[in-house]
Protein backbone atom coordinates (compact mmCIF):
# COMPACT_ATOMS: atom_id res chain seq x y z
CA UNK A 1 0.00 0.00 0.00
CA UNK A 2 0.59 3.77 -0.43
CA UNK A 3 -0.29 4.76 3.14
CA UNK A 4 -0.26 8.54 4.02
CA UNK A 5 0.47 8.98 7.82
CA UNK A 6 -0.15 12.23 9.65
CA UNK A 7 1.76 13.09 12.41
CA UNK A 8 4.64 10.62 11.29
CA UNK A 9 7.27 12.37 13.01
CA UNK A 10 5.48 12.07 16.56
CA UNK A 11 5.98 9.47 19.15
CA UNK A 12 3.24 6.77 17.82
CA UNK A 13 3.44 8.00 14.20
CA UNK A 14 7.27 7.27 13.82
CA UNK A 15 6.92 4.08 15.01
CA UNK A 16 4.03 3.00 12.46
CA UNK A 17 6.38 4.40 9.91
CA UNK A 18 9.16 3.10 10.11
CA UNK A 19 7.46 -0.54 10.75
CA UNK A 20 5.86 0.14 7.60
CA UNK A 21 8.38 0.88 5.28
CA UNK A 22 10.23 -2.05 6.60
CA UNK A 23 7.82 -4.05 5.79
CA UNK A 24 7.23 -3.01 2.57
CA UNK A 25 5.06 -0.01 2.65
CA UNK A 26 5.07 2.98 0.62
CA UNK A 27 4.74 6.21 3.39
CA UNK A 28 3.99 9.98 2.64
CA UNK A 29 5.19 11.26 6.27
CA UNK A 30 2.21 14.42 6.58
CA UNK A 31 3.44 16.32 10.10
CA UNK A 32 3.38 20.31 10.65
CA UNK A 33 6.63 19.76 13.02
CA UNK A 34 5.33 21.41 15.80
CA UNK A 35 7.00 21.35 19.59
CA UNK A 36 6.53 17.42 19.98
CA UNK A 37 7.70 15.95 16.28
CA UNK A 38 10.82 15.58 15.59
CA UNK A 39 12.33 14.02 12.33
CA UNK A 40 15.42 12.59 13.50
CA UNK A 41 12.59 10.21 14.97
CA UNK A 42 12.26 8.46 11.38
CA UNK A 43 16.15 9.45 10.12
CA UNK A 44 16.53 5.27 9.68
CA UNK A 45 14.07 5.27 7.36
CA UNK A 46 14.62 8.87 5.30
CA UNK A 47 16.95 7.68 2.32
CA UNK A 48 14.80 4.85 1.41
CA UNK A 49 12.56 5.22 -1.66
CA UNK A 50 9.59 4.09 -0.27
CA UNK A 51 9.60 7.38 1.70
CA UNK A 52 8.55 11.04 1.43
CA UNK A 53 7.83 13.56 3.67
CA UNK A 54 5.60 16.66 3.51
CA UNK A 55 5.34 19.43 5.98
CA UNK A 56 2.00 20.47 6.37
CA UNK A 57 -0.46 21.34 9.03
CA UNK A 58 -4.16 19.43 8.71
CA UNK A 59 -5.95 22.38 8.77
CA UNK A 60 -4.55 23.80 5.71
CA UNK A 61 -7.55 22.34 3.14
CA UNK A 62 -5.42 23.57 0.02
CA UNK A 63 -2.53 21.44 1.19
CA UNK A 64 -3.69 18.40 1.80
CA UNK A 65 -5.79 18.25 -1.32
CA UNK A 66 -2.25 18.97 -3.09
CA UNK A 67 -0.69 15.90 -1.12
CA UNK A 68 -3.80 13.74 -1.80
CA UNK A 69 -3.49 14.71 -5.62
CA UNK A 70 0.48 14.44 -5.81
CA UNK A 71 0.75 11.10 -4.34
CA UNK A 72 -2.77 9.57 -4.44
CA UNK A 73 -2.35 6.97 -1.26
CA UNK A 74 -4.18 4.07 -1.02
CA UNK A 75 -4.96 4.57 2.64
CA UNK A 76 -4.17 7.28 5.23
CA UNK A 77 -3.18 6.66 9.34
CA UNK A 78 -4.39 9.57 10.64
CA UNK A 79 -2.24 10.17 14.10
CA UNK A 80 -1.62 13.90 14.00
CA UNK A 81 -3.11 15.50 17.39
CA UNK A 82 -2.58 17.79 20.06
CA UNK A 83 -2.01 14.79 22.64
CA UNK A 84 -0.82 16.25 25.93
CA UNK A 85 -3.66 16.62 28.83
CA UNK A 86 -1.44 18.94 31.28
CA UNK A 87 -1.13 21.54 27.92
CA UNK A 88 -4.81 21.42 26.56
CA UNK A 89 -5.93 22.44 30.32
CA UNK A 90 -3.77 25.27 29.87
CA UNK A 91 -4.43 26.10 26.32
CA UNK A 92 -7.79 23.88 24.94
CA UNK A 93 -8.42 26.25 21.95
CA UNK A 94 -5.34 24.47 19.71
CA UNK A 95 -6.36 20.98 20.80
CA UNK A 96 -10.01 21.68 19.46
CA UNK A 97 -8.38 23.66 16.43
CA UNK A 98 -6.21 20.64 15.63
CA UNK A 99 -8.07 17.31 16.59
CA UNK A 100 -11.44 18.42 15.68
CA UNK A 101 -11.30 21.05 13.07
CA UNK A 102 -7.77 19.41 11.78
CA UNK A 103 -9.94 16.12 11.78
CA UNK A 104 -12.78 17.75 9.76
CA UNK A 105 -10.50 19.01 6.92
CA UNK A 106 -8.22 15.77 6.11
CA UNK A 107 -11.79 13.51 6.42
CA UNK A 108 -12.68 16.18 3.66
CA UNK A 109 -9.70 16.23 1.34
CA UNK A 110 -9.90 12.08 1.85
CA UNK A 111 -13.44 11.82 0.62
CA UNK A 112 -13.11 14.24 -2.17
CA UNK A 113 -9.70 12.06 -3.17
CA UNK A 114 -11.46 8.92 -2.59
CA UNK A 115 -14.49 9.99 -5.10
CA UNK A 116 -12.11 11.00 -7.86
CA UNK A 117 -10.10 7.88 -7.71
CA UNK A 118 -13.55 6.58 -8.33
CA UNK A 119 -14.28 5.35 -4.54
CA UNK A 120 -12.68 1.98 -4.73
CA UNK A 121 -13.61 -0.18 -1.72
CA UNK A 122 -10.08 -1.31 -0.98
CA UNK A 123 -9.39 2.72 0.53
CA UNK A 124 -8.85 2.79 4.06
CA UNK A 125 -9.22 6.01 6.12
CA UNK A 126 -7.70 4.88 9.91
CA UNK A 127 -8.37 7.02 12.92
CA UNK A 128 -6.29 6.60 15.51
CA UNK A 129 -7.68 8.37 19.13
CA UNK A 130 -7.34 7.13 22.73
CA UNK A 131 -8.70 4.88 25.13
CA UNK A 132 -9.04 8.64 27.44
CA UNK A 133 -12.59 9.35 25.71
CA UNK A 134 -14.26 7.05 27.90
CA UNK A 135 -13.53 8.89 30.74
CA UNK A 136 -12.69 6.95 33.98
CA UNK A 137 -13.05 3.74 35.65
CA UNK A 138 -13.26 2.71 39.14
CA UNK A 139 -11.20 -0.78 40.84
CA UNK A 140 -13.38 -2.47 38.45
CA UNK A 141 -14.14 -3.45 34.73
CA UNK A 142 -12.67 -2.59 31.18
CA UNK A 143 -13.80 -0.03 28.39
CA UNK A 144 -15.01 -1.88 25.36
CA UNK A 145 -16.12 -0.58 22.15
CA UNK A 146 -19.75 -0.04 22.81
CA UNK A 147 -18.53 2.16 26.34
CA UNK A 148 -20.20 5.56 26.39
CA UNK A 149 -18.03 7.99 25.63
CA UNK A 150 -17.35 10.26 28.68
CA UNK A 151 -14.64 12.63 27.95
CA UNK A 152 -13.08 14.23 31.60
CA UNK A 153 -10.43 17.16 29.91
CA UNK A 154 -9.72 19.35 27.06
CA UNK A 155 -7.83 16.77 25.18
CA UNK A 156 -9.72 14.16 25.57
CA UNK A 157 -13.25 16.16 24.72
CA UNK A 158 -11.03 16.99 21.18
CA UNK A 159 -10.50 13.60 20.55
CA UNK A 160 -13.57 12.14 21.24
CA UNK A 161 -15.28 15.23 18.90
CA UNK A 162 -12.96 13.92 16.10
CA UNK A 163 -14.11 10.35 16.51
CA UNK A 164 -17.64 10.89 16.00
CA UNK A 165 -16.29 13.02 12.78
CA UNK A 166 -14.87 9.99 11.62
CA UNK A 167 -18.02 7.46 12.22
CA UNK A 168 -20.21 10.02 10.65
CA UNK A 169 -18.54 10.81 7.15
CA UNK A 170 -18.38 6.59 7.11
CA UNK A 171 -22.79 6.85 8.04
CA UNK A 172 -22.89 9.61 5.27
CA UNK A 173 -21.04 9.50 2.86
CA UNK A 174 -19.69 6.16 2.84
CA UNK A 175 -16.15 6.75 3.07
CA UNK A 176 -14.28 3.62 4.25
CA UNK A 177 -13.28 4.49 8.38
CA UNK A 178 -11.60 2.37 10.67
CA UNK A 179 -10.84 3.34 14.25
CA UNK A 180 -8.82 2.58 16.87
CA UNK A 181 -8.50 3.59 20.64
CA UNK A 182 -5.52 2.55 22.40
CA UNK A 183 -4.10 2.78 25.89
CA UNK A 184 -1.12 4.66 27.08
CA UNK A 185 1.87 4.62 25.40
CA UNK A 186 5.63 4.13 26.30
CA UNK A 187 8.91 3.35 24.20
CA UNK A 188 11.51 5.12 22.41
CA UNK A 189 11.23 8.32 20.95
CA UNK A 190 8.98 9.68 23.81
CA UNK A 191 8.98 13.07 24.21
CA UNK A 192 10.01 14.24 27.19
CA UNK A 193 7.38 15.57 28.36
CA UNK A 194 5.24 12.42 29.17
CA UNK A 195 5.30 10.69 32.63
CA UNK A 196 7.62 7.67 31.78
CA UNK A 197 10.54 10.06 30.30
CA UNK A 198 10.51 12.75 32.98
CA UNK A 199 10.59 10.12 35.52
CA UNK A 200 14.01 8.71 33.57
CA UNK A 201 15.26 11.97 33.13
CA UNK A 202 14.33 13.73 36.20
CA UNK A 203 16.13 10.91 38.03
CA UNK A 204 19.24 10.40 36.01
CA UNK A 205 19.78 14.19 36.65
CA UNK A 206 19.13 13.38 40.41
CA UNK A 207 15.92 15.63 40.13
CA UNK A 208 12.61 15.54 42.10
CA UNK A 209 10.32 12.85 40.48
CA UNK A 210 7.18 14.46 40.46
CA UNK A 211 4.04 12.16 41.28
CA UNK A 212 0.53 13.47 40.47
CA UNK A 213 -1.76 12.88 43.87
CA UNK A 214 -0.95 9.92 45.73
CA UNK A 215 0.17 7.78 42.99
CA UNK A 216 -2.84 5.63 42.98
CA UNK A 217 -4.08 6.47 39.22
CA UNK A 218 -4.18 3.19 36.99
CA UNK A 219 -2.92 2.83 33.62
CA UNK A 220 -2.74 -0.02 30.74
CA UNK A 221 0.64 0.83 29.42
CA UNK A 222 1.38 -0.23 25.64
CA UNK A 223 4.69 -0.83 24.49
CA UNK A 224 4.93 1.99 21.59
CA UNK A 225 5.97 -0.58 19.36
CA UNK A 226 3.22 -3.29 19.52
CA UNK A 227 0.84 -0.40 19.20
CA UNK A 228 2.34 -0.27 15.98
CA UNK A 229 2.03 -3.52 14.52
CA UNK A 230 -1.68 -3.07 15.93
CA UNK A 231 -2.24 -0.43 13.99
CA UNK A 232 -0.72 -2.13 10.12
CA UNK A 233 -2.95 -4.99 11.15
CA UNK A 234 -6.43 -3.16 11.90
CA UNK A 235 -5.50 -1.01 8.83
CA UNK A 236 -4.99 -4.31 6.75
CA UNK A 237 -7.37 -6.59 7.83
CA UNK A 238 -10.21 -4.55 9.92
CA UNK A 239 -13.76 -4.35 8.90
CA UNK A 240 -14.81 -1.08 7.66
CA UNK A 241 -16.99 1.05 10.11
CA UNK A 242 -15.06 -1.32 12.72
CA UNK A 243 -13.59 0.18 15.98
CA UNK A 244 -10.76 -1.66 17.49
CA UNK A 245 -9.83 -1.09 21.48
CA UNK A 246 -5.63 -1.21 21.31
CA UNK A 247 -4.42 -2.59 24.91
CA UNK A 248 -1.15 -3.60 26.17
CA UNK A 249 -2.96 -6.14 29.78
CA UNK A 250 -0.41 -4.12 31.58
CA UNK A 251 -2.17 -1.97 34.23
CA UNK A 252 0.22 -0.13 36.71
CA UNK A 253 -0.45 2.79 39.44
CA UNK A 254 1.72 5.24 38.58
CA UNK A 255 3.36 5.06 41.71
CA UNK A 256 4.59 1.25 40.90
CA UNK A 257 5.85 2.47 37.44
CA UNK A 258 7.53 5.36 39.02
CA UNK A 259 9.06 2.84 41.42
CA UNK A 260 9.51 0.17 39.04
CA UNK A 261 11.88 2.92 36.72
CA UNK A 262 13.63 4.06 40.05
CA UNK A 263 14.53 0.15 40.38
CA UNK A 264 15.73 -0.17 36.98
CA UNK A 265 17.96 2.97 37.41
CA UNK A 266 19.19 1.72 40.40
CA UNK A 267 21.06 -1.43 38.60
CA UNK A 268 22.01 0.85 35.28
CA UNK A 269 23.27 3.59 37.62
CA UNK A 270 24.13 2.64 41.32
CA UNK A 271 26.14 5.29 42.36
CA UNK A 272 23.01 7.55 42.61
CA UNK A 273 21.11 5.01 43.97
CA UNK A 274 18.68 4.64 45.81
CA UNK A 275 16.65 6.63 42.58
CA UNK A 276 13.11 6.36 45.10
CA UNK A 277 14.49 9.57 47.45
CA UNK A 278 14.05 11.54 44.14
CA UNK A 279 10.01 10.45 44.68
CA UNK A 280 8.03 13.79 45.65
CA UNK A 281 3.98 13.82 45.51
CA UNK A 282 2.72 17.30 43.97
CA UNK A 283 -0.63 18.61 43.71
CA UNK A 284 -2.77 16.45 41.38
CA UNK A 285 -3.76 17.49 37.77
CA UNK A 286 -7.47 19.16 37.82
CA UNK A 287 -10.17 16.38 36.89
CA UNK A 288 -7.56 13.61 36.46
CA UNK A 289 -8.94 10.49 35.74
CA UNK A 290 -8.64 7.67 38.35
CA UNK A 291 -8.34 4.11 35.76
CA UNK A 292 -8.18 3.62 32.40
CA UNK A 293 -8.11 -0.35 31.38
CA UNK A 294 -8.87 -1.69 27.67
CA UNK A 295 -11.44 -5.31 26.83
CA UNK A 296 -8.41 -6.24 24.42
CA UNK A 297 -10.97 -9.22 22.97
CA UNK A 298 -12.17 -7.62 19.79
CA UNK A 299 -9.10 -7.33 18.04
CA UNK A 300 -7.75 -10.48 19.68
CA UNK A 301 -10.64 -12.63 18.44
CA UNK A 302 -11.41 -11.13 14.79
CA UNK A 303 -7.72 -10.16 14.22
CA UNK A 304 -5.31 -12.33 16.27
CA UNK A 305 -3.40 -9.74 17.99
CA UNK A 306 -1.80 -9.41 21.31
CA UNK A 307 0.75 -7.37 23.07
CA UNK A 308 3.98 -9.02 22.82
CA UNK A 309 6.32 -7.11 25.15
CA UNK A 310 5.52 -6.88 29.07
CA UNK A 311 5.52 -3.69 30.75
CA UNK A 312 8.51 -4.72 33.03
CA UNK A 313 10.50 -5.45 29.59
CA UNK A 314 8.97 -2.58 27.82
CA UNK A 315 10.55 -0.56 30.74
CA UNK A 316 13.84 -2.29 30.88
CA UNK A 317 13.92 -1.58 27.11
CA UNK A 318 12.53 2.29 27.68
CA UNK A 319 15.19 2.87 30.64
CA UNK A 320 18.03 1.85 28.38
CA UNK A 321 16.75 3.28 25.04
CA UNK A 322 17.28 6.93 27.00
CA UNK A 323 20.26 5.78 28.59
CA UNK A 324 22.17 5.16 25.31
CA UNK A 325 20.50 8.47 23.38
CA UNK A 326 21.05 11.53 24.61
CA UNK A 327 21.52 12.39 21.41
CA UNK A 328 18.44 12.76 21.01
CA UNK A 329 16.64 13.74 24.37
CA UNK A 330 19.45 16.36 25.52
CA UNK A 331 18.36 18.95 22.67
CA UNK A 332 14.39 18.61 23.47
CA UNK A 333 14.67 19.86 26.82
CA UNK A 334 15.09 23.64 25.41
CA UNK A 335 12.04 23.21 23.76
CA UNK A 336 8.81 25.11 25.30
CA UNK A 337 6.68 23.60 28.34
CA UNK A 338 9.37 21.04 28.72
CA UNK A 339 11.07 20.95 31.97
CA UNK A 340 7.91 22.56 33.95
CA UNK A 341 4.81 21.96 35.45
CA UNK A 342 1.83 22.27 33.20
CA UNK A 343 -2.09 21.92 33.35
CA UNK A 344 -2.25 23.54 36.99
CA UNK A 345 -5.76 24.98 36.21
Amino acid sequence: MKILVTGGAGFIGSAAVRLAVSRGHEVVNLDALTYAADLRNVEEVAGSPLYAFERADIRDRAALDRIFAAHRPDAVMHLAAESHVDRSIDGPATFVETNVMGTFHLLEAARAHWVKVGRPESFRFHHISTDEVFGSLGPEGQFTEETPYDPRSPYSASKAGSDHLVRAWHETYGLPVVLTNCSNNYGPFHFPEKLIPVVILNALHGRRVPVYGAGENVRDWLYVEDHADALLLVLEKGRTGRNYNIGGENERRNIDLVRTICRLLDDRRPDAAPHERLIEFVTDRPGHDARYAIDPSRIRDELGWRPSVTVEEGLARTVDWYLGNEWWWRPLMERDGVGRRLGTG
